[in-house]
């Protein structure tokens, strides 16, 4: 898995897990100050390990971790028309 793979695989699991913020914002209050939050896909086993290996860094720094276990959200297919003006 090339770096610019788990940046963007990374992105779409941030991104659905802001939509799951948005709709339960008192998750927020359960994150330790400080802490890295750090996503486990449940469905990819190349970026858990990748994303696992940032957890077991900072964890061994001392840095708290709020751990969130989610499968990988589906692409969506938009129907977005550009028009030029």
């Amino acid at each position: 898995m090339t770096k610019d793979e788990i940046i963007k695989n990374n992105l779409d699991l941030h991104a659905e897990w802001m939509k799951y913020v948005f709709d339960n914002p008192d998750v927020l209050d359960r994150i330790p100050k400080g802490a890295v939050v750090v996503i486990l896909p449940e469905d990819d086993e190349a970026l858990y390990s990748e994303n696992y290996k940032v957890l077991e860094e900072n964890r061994k720094k001392g840095i708290p971790v709020f751990v969130v276990r989610m499968k990988t959200p589906r692409p969506r297919i938009s129907n977005i028309e550009i028009i030029a003006a």
